[in-house]
This record gives structure tokens, sequence and C-alpha cells, in this order.
């Protein structure tokens, strides 16, 4: 494998995850977390992921990666359409009522997600218009990474799509490390199901739009379920 794809294979496994877990420390040795702060967070991760896509997507074209390679190109919206309106529909219903779960939860899982929810999701309506528009960055950028271009590499490697959808899981739940542990099995599990997706429609589309409204939802409902404001106002 070329050296430069090599270098964003490394910035990937190893750089995101430890930049993700050294700010959530710094976040959460905090007492709280100022509303600048926050946006600050937003701000950067949305110009960290797009310079990445840039870069990966700039070395994909000088290696001759194919749109239908990195999952950029539909051949039947028809069947790719339906999938994303369902996909994520199914999605977003989930994912408010497991965050409505948790809240309700007395398990002892429940402390550390509302000391992040407290510190890195919006506290507030004027915050929700910046963490969408980090949330569409995700959806996008993230799927292409993990999805499009760590998959067509693997594939161009020579592995198996198993491998290859396996591999991208594991890099993705990774990159949410900063998490705890069941953010990253639940990534990675994540992963897994939009990788199958991926292979299964040759296509990036409906897995970015799961993708985006998992995160829209978390920016509603975690604040609403996990917080000491969302207690007060049940």
């Amino acid at each position: 494998m070329p050296w430069d794809i090599l270098l964003i294979f490394f910035v990937l496994a190893v750089i995101v995850p430890w930049r993700g877990r050294a700010k959530m420390r710094h976040l959460l040795a905090k007492p709280r977390v100022e509303s600048a702060e926050r946006l600050s967070l937003y701000a950067s991760t949305i110009a960290f992921q797009w310079v990445a896509v840039a870069v990966a997507a700039w070395r994909s074209r000088a290696h001759g990666f194919t749109a239908v390679e990195l999952g950029l190109a539909i051949s039947d919206w028809a069947p790719i359409a339906a999938l994303t309106v369902l996909g994520t529909a199914a999605i977003v219903i989930l994912q408010w009522l497991n965050l409505r779960r948790m809240g309700r939860s007395a398990s002892r899982l429940r402390a550390p997600l509302q000391a992040m929810a407290e510190r890195i999701l919006p506290q507030g309506h004027l915050e929700l218009i910046p963490f969408f528009a980090l949330a569409v960055t995700a959806g996008v950028c993230e799927e292409f990474l993990y999805r499009g271009f760590a998959m067509a590499a693997f594939l161009r490697w020579g592995l198996p799509a198993w491998v290859a959808v396996v591999a991208s899981a594991v890099l993705f739940g990774m990159a949410h490390l900063y998490q705890g542990r069941s953010g990253l099995v639940g990534t990675t599990i994540l992963g897994l199901l939009f990788g199958v997706t991926r292979v299964a429609f040759v296509s990036l589309i409906p897995v970015m739009f799961w993708h985006i409204g998992a995160d829209m939802i978390a920016g509603i409902a975690a604040p609403k379920y996990l917080t000491k404001k969302g207690d007060r106002t049940e």
C-alpha cells in the first residue's frame, strides 16, 4: 500500500482516537464547560473533518480510485432513496428511544454519559444550529473516510469484502473511543451495519443520512434525557 495511504490510515487509527480522548479528558476535568468552548469544539471538529476528507479525496484521485470504489456512484436511485428514507426514520426512532431509556435508567453507566452530554452536547437552542452543522459534517465526512476511502483501500489491497467491513468498523469505533468502552462497542457495531449496507448497495448515500439522523437526535434527545437540566424539566 502506498505510503501516503498508510499515513492517512495512521491518522485515522492513532491520531484521531488520541485527539478525541485527550480532548474529552480535558473537558471532563472541568466542573462545567461554557457555551463558547462547546462552539469552539464544534468549529474545530468540523474544520478537521473537512480537511481530512479533502486530503483523502486528493490522494484517492491521485491513485485512481473511482467513484464506484468510493461509494459515490449511484446506478439506481429508487432503492437507494427508499433505503435512505426508511433507514433514517428507523435509526432516528431507535436512537430517541434508546436515549430515553438510558435517561430513565439507574445504571452506573448513566453517570459518564451524563458527564459527556453536559460538556459536549448543545445546552440551548442557540447551540443547536452549529451542532446540526457538526452532525451533517460527521455524517458526510466520517462515512466518506471510513466506509468510502478506507473500505476502497482495503479492497484494493486484496482483502475480502467482509474483512474490509470489519476493519473499517473497528477504525470507526476507535474514532469514538472518547465515549468510553460502551461508545467503542456501540459505534463499532453501528459501523458493521453501515459497512454491510455500503457493500450491498455500493453507495454511501443511505449511511450518510443514517449517520446524520443519529447524530442530530443525539443533540436533541441526549440533553433532554441525560443532563441535570433535562432532569429538572421532566
